[in-house]
């Protein structure tokens, strides 16, 4: 469904990924760890076109760009078939919870406003926020702040969600409502590629782990493979094991 083959990306002198290689099926939850400036979020921003990386491949539903060549007009198709939810939420204050999942409907995509609250309404129930359609991000806590932006992700009925780290700026006791809704998404056929620090829902969660480090990937398999039998030392240091054979 997704291949990215060779993408680099540097900030000035500061080479940010040097040549990362990731494949994606669909259905698949592949779970991008590593330590803080492992380039974690730079590969999922490039991956979506919000940084522009320097050179690669990029393959999505069997037709292949080039990240050098890419054009403005190919980028907005591919956005159309994709989500990203953010650290941050990124939602409109001024606007309710069900405007702030329409919005994108009606503006980006033309939809008739009665359409798209219907659409909006039945996705904020699918993430538990049903009772809080008309409330402001300023009345909502952090996680329920992000199950909208998961409600406005899922409105348009993308093929591949990206999350960039969706629960870091959670405080941990909102954490697990935000990951409930993430699990039901997967088991429903989701698919999903997550940049996160959760290691229980890697584990439990994810059919494929990616672990980063200084901009490579250092590691890859499945879940069990990855948290069970690590082959590289650096893996084995970074989930706490004991690094001697």
């Amino acid at each position: 469904m997704l291949e990215i083959h060779n993408i680099k990306k540097s900030f000035g002198s500061l080479e940010v990924l040097k040549g990362v290689d990731l494949r994606v099926q669909k259905g698949d939850v592949v779970a991008i760890l590593g330590p803080s400036g492992s380039g974690k979020t730079t590969l999922l921003r490039c991956i979506n076109f919000l940084e522009k990386a320097d050179s690669g491949s990029f393959t999505f539903d069997g037709q292949e760009f080039s990240y050098e060549a890419i054009r403005k007009k190919e980028i907005a198709r591919l956005r159309k078939k994709t989500a990203f939810v953010f650290q941050n939420y990124n939602l409109f204050q001024n606007k309710t919870a069900l405007q702030n999942v329409t919005e994108g409907l009606v503006i980006g995509r033309k939809m008739k406003k009665e359409q798209a609250e219907e659409i909006g309404r039945r996705m904020l129930d699918k993430v538990g926020m049903g009772e809080r359609y008309d409330y402001y991000p300023g009345q909502l806590s952090g996680g329920q702040q992000q199950r909208v932006a998961i409600a406005r992700a899922l409105a348009t009925d993308p093929e591949i969600i990206y999350f960039d780290e969706p629960t870091s700026a959670l405080d941990p006791e909102l954490i697990g409502e935000v990951l409930e809704v993430m699990r039901s998404l997967a088991k429903e056929g989701m698919t999903m590629l997550v940049v996160t620090h959760e290691m229980s829902f890697a584990r439990e969660v994810s059919s494929q782990v990616i672990f980063m480090e200084h901009g490579q990937v250092v590691e890859a398999g499945t879940a069990r493979e990855f948290f069970n039998n690590p082959r590289e030392a650096r893996t084995r240091a970074f989930l706490g094991m004991d690094s001697e054979e």
